[in-house]
């Protein structure tokens, strides 16, 4: 026993020494090629292995020619294991170069496509990832390009809204200073609903720029989803009668609601003129609260014919005013924008679907 454990000590010292040195040398290669680093492992090991023979045949005194056998028998092993390791490190290095010209396309703009039969289980589910991460960042594009459309189509839109109540103002003005208007009440009449509408125009903008730049301050309170609707109700009948259009509201639960009153009356007023502008005469606005799985879910149905199913993921887009777009009207575009950001600022969610003769907007908010 004594002996055995002699053996061992001589071939445990023999084997430490050149895994020291080999360790000295990896880390000294450390950035080179995996094929140089997996030939230092296998000449370690092989190193090793006769490093320990060796100490134990000399702690041994065997014969040269034992020895001589030994050694051979050892250097055979350390050729076929350098062999080895070439060879895996090659086609290990191979597959490592296509992954990284493969994810070389998808960084310069295009999409990801994983090089077929990976070598390893580390390199196929680093290939995995890479796929995983080109199909975000693909999606992250679609979103910048219709967000920068988006924006285009805004900056158009309200250049062109703005421009026509100006000229208009001008126009007015001039009259009015140089004495030829018939009626100058009806003009200043005129002058102050132009003005109105720019300032609710300018008014959107300002909100959308707080809901976009994360400075929307909310001061949630307790309140009665029915007293909510109700006020809104009755600030838009006056605009229904005018378009001749009916506000149905019976259908609205009693169940409290923790939010901002001022901005979910914005939400709700949106919604609601949104609806009606878009409802033809005779035509009926219905709104619904009721308490769901989910949360609160208040929903407005107007009679606009339902929307294009091509245009439903756009609706809540900055900008995006339908088929009418440069109807007076339709406004900015930003009614809807602003509706959905400060959904969101709640915890909630704001959706749109196709309803027979219409289309149902609907608001869902986490329950009090």
């Amino acid at each position: 026993m004594k002996d055995v454990l002699l053996i061992a000590l001589f071939a445990f010292l023999g084997a430490a020494a050149a895994g020291l040195l080999g360790a000295g040398v990896l880390r000294l290669l450390r950035h080179r090629s995996l094929v140089v680093s997996l030939s230092v492992v296998a000449g370690v090991a092989v190193t090793a292995m006769l490093a320990g023979t060796l100490t134990v045949a000399w702690a041994m005194f065997l014969s040269s020619h034992d020895l001589y056998v030994v050694t051979t028998v050892v250097a055979m092993a350390a050729l076929v294991s350098l062999a080895t390791a070439v060879l895996l490190g090659r086609w290990v290095a191979a597959h490592s170069r296509e992954l990284t010209l493969a994810t070389r396309s998808f960084g310069d703009g295009g999409i990801f496509s994983a090089p077929a039969g990976q070598p390893t289980a580390e390199l196929a589910e680093l290939a995995r990832e890479l796929a995983a991460t080109s199909a975000k960042l693909d999606g992250s594009r679609e979103r910048e390009r219709a967000l920068e459309a988006s924006r285009r189509e805004l900056v158009a839109w309200i250049s062109h809204d703005l421009r026509t109540p100006l000229a208009g103002l001008r126009a007015m003005a001039e009259a009015l200073e140089d004495g030829m208007a018939a009626d100058s009440g009806r003009y200043l009449r005129q002058i102050r609903t132009e003005v109105e509408r720019m300032n609710g125009m300018v008014g959107d903008l300002f909100e959308l720029s707080r809901i976009q730049a994360g400075s929307l301050t909310l001061t949630p309170v307790r309140i009665s989803l029915y007293d909510l609707v109700g006020d809104a109700l009755a600030g838009a009948d006056p605009l229904a009668r005018e378009h001749g259009v009916r506000l149905i509201g019976d259908r609205i639960d009693e169940v409290p609601v923790e939010v901002d009153g001022k901005e979910m009356s914005r939400v709700l007023g949106n919604l609601l003129i949104n609806a009606i502008r878009r409802t033809p005469p005779d035509g009926t606005v219905a709104v619904a609260a009721h308490r769901s799985d989910g949360g609160v879910v208040l929903s407005v149905t107007d009679g606009c014919g339902g929307i294009p199913e091509e245009d439903l993921p756009r609706v809540f887009d900055t900008g995006w005013r339908g088929s009418h777009a440069r109807t007076p009207p339709a406004g900015a575009g930003l009614g809807l924008a602003i509706v959905r950001g400060i959904v969101e600022a709640h915890a909630g969610r704001a959706e749109v679907r196709n309803v027979q003769g219409g289309c149902c907007f609907s608001v869902t908010l986490p329950a009090a």
